[in-house]
């Protein structure tokens, strides 16, 4: 097939006064209108946080899940160095890392590419940032890197509906609070239960959007999912206390832990579950990003009873004996004091 050559290639061959002419004659041409109609199409990236074990993994792979299935296009991205935000989405199948495959890539004197770390399910495209070797290097970092070759890759450029992240809830480290700091994402949602730990950290990552809006930024935490809910509210209690929504409530059932824990996806709309996966995508898809008000140390302690959390101990303070097994000697100090004037 011949194809036309574009003017500005055939100004080489040209005189000056025809090539002025061409070069007219292009900036003449008006160029498009801007859009001026409603916005078809807006990726939501959205950095899911909580403790580890706490069920951030098991809540996405069937949130995702039903996403996909309610026929939006969505992305899961693993972030933990644990890489095992994939593992039920894929059966309990190991999912090769970013990081990983770009040093083997390397070594090979090969770039990567698309095929090579993402991989999809029934309509859910996913895909593992990894993490260094056990002690071999920083977690946070890996991520910092990991989310460089994602760019390199064409992230801003893919057309998703949802964009979900799956984040350890260390936020303290620069790497696991780079979706907050960087405003990567445009709402954080956080998972937790009724234990003081989850909710600790829970309340870390409201102290850190809380810090970074201070700062300038624009991330807003929309919500918290209660996982394994026992009834006890303490979870309600400090969604209620920092002023976010619940998005939804998992209970503590021994048919979900079993299914789970066997890799089978719950989040399906033919499920006994189905219709709690629905309501959590829809609160998702149209959660509003807030300002959250974090709480002290004392008043988290205080969502417990003093004996749960140990709020009645008193703090006795320590002796020289106690450090030496022997009596404090009371030296004279070297310390010059000069006489008054």
């Amino acid at each position: 097939m011949n194809h036309p050559i574009p003017a500005s290639a055939t100004v080489q061959f040209m005189s000056k006064d025809s090539m002025k002419d061409v070069l007219r004659a292009e900036a003449a041409v008006e160029p498009d209108a801007p859009a001026t109609g409603p916005v078809t199409k807006e990726t939501q990236i959205i950095a899911i946080y909580g403790k580890g074990g706490i069920g951030k993994s098991f809540t996405l792979a069937n949130l995702s899940y039903m996403m996909a299935q309610q026929g939006k296009k969505v992305l899961l991205i693993g972030c933990d160095p644990k890489s095992d935000t994939t593992s039920l989405l894929f059966g309990g199948r190991a999912c090769p890392t970013i990081i990983e495959t770009s040093s083997k890539k390397k070594l090979a004197g090969e770039a990567v590419a698309i095929g090579d770390v993402c991989f999809k399910r029934d309509g859910v495209y996913a895909m593992e940032l990894g993490g260094p070797e056990v002690g071999r290097g920083c977690g946070g970092r890996g991520i910092i890197h990991g989310f460089e070759l994602l760019e390199k890759l064409g992230f801003h450029d893919w057309g998703f509906d949802y964009v979900l992240l799956d984040f350890l809830g260390d936020v303290v480290c620069g790497g696991f609070g780079l979706p907050i700091a960087r405003d990567m994402c445009q709402k954080v949602i956080v998972v937790a239960s009724n234990d003081l730990q989850s909710l600790y950290v829970a309340n870390n990552v409201c102290s850190a959007v809380e810090y970074f809006r201070k700062l300038g930024g624009n991330v807003g935490v929309a919500g918290m999912v209660i996982n394994r809910d026992d009834g006890t509210g303490e979870a309600a209690a400090f969604a209620t206390a920092v002023g976010i929504p619940v998005l939804s409530t998992i209970p503590a059932n021994e048919d979900i832990r079993r299914k789970s824990a066997s890799y089978e996806i719950i989040g399906r709309p033919d499920s006994p579950w189905g219709p709690m996966f629905a309501e959590l995508a829809e609160n998702v898809g149209t959660s509003t990003p807030m300002r959250p008000k974090p709480m002290t140390q004392d008043q988290l302690l205080g969502l417990f009873s003093a004996a749960s959390v140990g709020r009645d101990v008193v703090l006795e303070p320590a002796t020289t004996f106690d450090m030496c097994g022997k009596r404090e000697v009371v030296k004279q100090t070297l310390e010059v004091v000069y006489d008054a004037a």
